[in-house]
């Protein structure tokens, strides 16, 4: 039992705690009748869903790839004129030093639709709320069957 914690559990914590997030989240959505409980949920589920892939972008000992730590310094200006660019250049770039930065970059876009879908979710269980007196998804569901009745 413990090398299976050693050898699967630790080193992707990150990963674990991503799946159990998910797993609070859809939880919420699937089982609250709670409008605003459902709401929390999903910006749960949306929360492990952008650990998740941000845990999954990340590389050890990487780095970003607009500076290069990795290159020599650069000769002098007299020097470079009129030369070829890579001409003698004997450094060859190793995609392997660099992280690659569109996962994050998506999960920053995400977490702006994200922030937007919640924002518009609240504003319509306000006129929800306004216009039925209730937050209550079975009760809801009465109020509109009985006024699609009534009218």
């Amino acid at each position: 039992m413990g090398d299976f914690f050693q050898q699967y559990v630790i080193p992707h914590v990150n990963f674990w705690v991503s799946v159990i997030l998910m797993m609070i989240g859809l939880y919420a959505m699937i089982t609250k009748n709670n409008l605003i409980k459902k709401l929390i949920g999903m910006s749960i589920f949306q929360t492990a869903i952008i650990l998740f892939y941000v845990s999954a972008g990340v590389k050890e000992n990487a780095t970003i790839p607009i500076l290069d730590h990795h290159a020599p310094a650069a000769e002098p200006a007299e020097h470079t004129s009129g030369h070829a660019a890579n001409e003698g250049d004997a450094h060859a770039i190793n995609p392997d030093d660099y992280s690659n930065p569109l996962p994050h970059v998506l999960m920053l876009t995400a977490i702006v639709v994200g922030v937007a879908t919640l924002g518009v979710a609240l504003a319509v269980t306000q006129v929800i709320y306004k216009n039925y007196g209730t937050l209550e998804e079975d009760e809801l569901l009465a109020k509109i069957k009985s006024a699609e009745i009534d009218g």
